[in-house]
């Protein structure tokens, strides 16, 4: 019998290959059931392919959520995951975890038709892979929970504070995204008929977002639509030009970049500082 964590999973989420494991007072209560379980859980496990909630954690012990849950793929990944967490005497550190391994990606692209090779050499990215671990950053304009890596957590943090001693607003939009999120976008579009070629004009190859990392960060403007062109118009884009190089923060995709993907002056990405 393993041992359940007494560690509150507060501002941590832990990944595996299949499995999420968030702290349970930043998820969507999404049924009554889901409340009461959710009110004395301090962790819930969920599907990372379809978002479903597994399981909760409390002192009282795990509280199944689906049928068949000792059979679930990636069970035991994750409660390693949860008891690596307890066993950090000295505080956990999300950014010493480390990276997930890029294999499971690399036959799901095969499974989908994609070669890999090809896009890397046309378009001069590599694989990114998901770090173990990430840090709660906020929330971003939609309410929902922002997680990066620690390091660009802090970053984030201290270049949203320096622009607002400056009256400058500044929103996250989107942070981390899941290999399973752009799989999914894929799979739904190949179940409707598109071809590989067809989905890749409008949609990144999984793998090859900047966001995998957890390093990486869509910023907005109050009242300016999410990832448009007309946000270099902006203070805040003006702001971020001449400040983010001083908190480690660079913008990815400016025009006539070398990878082939549309301006996006929005998608900032934190290569550290120094």
């Amino acid at each position: 019998m393993r041992r359940l964590p007494s560690q509150p999973l507060t501002s941590t989420l832990l990944n595996t290959s299949q499995i999420e494991l968030w702290p349970a007072d930043l998820l969507r209560v999404r049924s009554n059931a889901d409340a009461r379980i959710l009110a004395v859980a301090h962790a819930v496990l969920r599907r990372k392919h379809d978002g479903r909630y597994l399981a909760a954690v409390s002192v009282r012990g795990v509280h199944p959520l689906v049928p068949g849950l000792p059979r679930e793929p990636g069970l035991d990944e994750a409660w390693d995951a949860l008891e690596n967490f307890e066993s950090a005497t000295r505080g956990f550190d999300a950014d010493a975890q480390g990276l997930l391994p890029l294999h499971a990606l690399q036959e799901r692209l095969h499974a989908v038709g994609l070669d890999e090779d090809a896009y890397a050499n046309r378009t001069g990215l590599a694989l990114v892979a998901e770090p173990a671990a990430l840090a709660f950053a906020g929330r971003d304009r939609y309410r929902r929970p922002l997680w990066l890596t620690r390091g660009a957590a802090r970053a984030w943090q201290a270049l949203r504070a320096a622009a607002a001693r400056d009256g400058i607003v500044l929103e996250a939009i989107s942070g981390y995204r899941s290999h399973d999120y752009q799989l999914g976008i894929f799979e739904r579009k190949r179940a409707r008929g598109q071809t590989v070629d067809e989905i890749l004009t409008v949609n990144a190859a999984p793998g090859y977002s900047e966001h995998h990392s957890g390093r990486a960060l869509d910023i907005g403007a109050p009242d300016e639509p999410p990832a448009e062109a007309s946000f270099e118009r902006t203070p805040a884009f003006a702001w971020l030009t001449a400040r983010a190089g001083d908190f480690g923060f660079v913008m990815s995709y400016p025009r006539d970049n070398p990878h082939g993907i549309v301006y996006e002056p929005w998608h900032w990405y934190y290569a550290g500082v120094g």
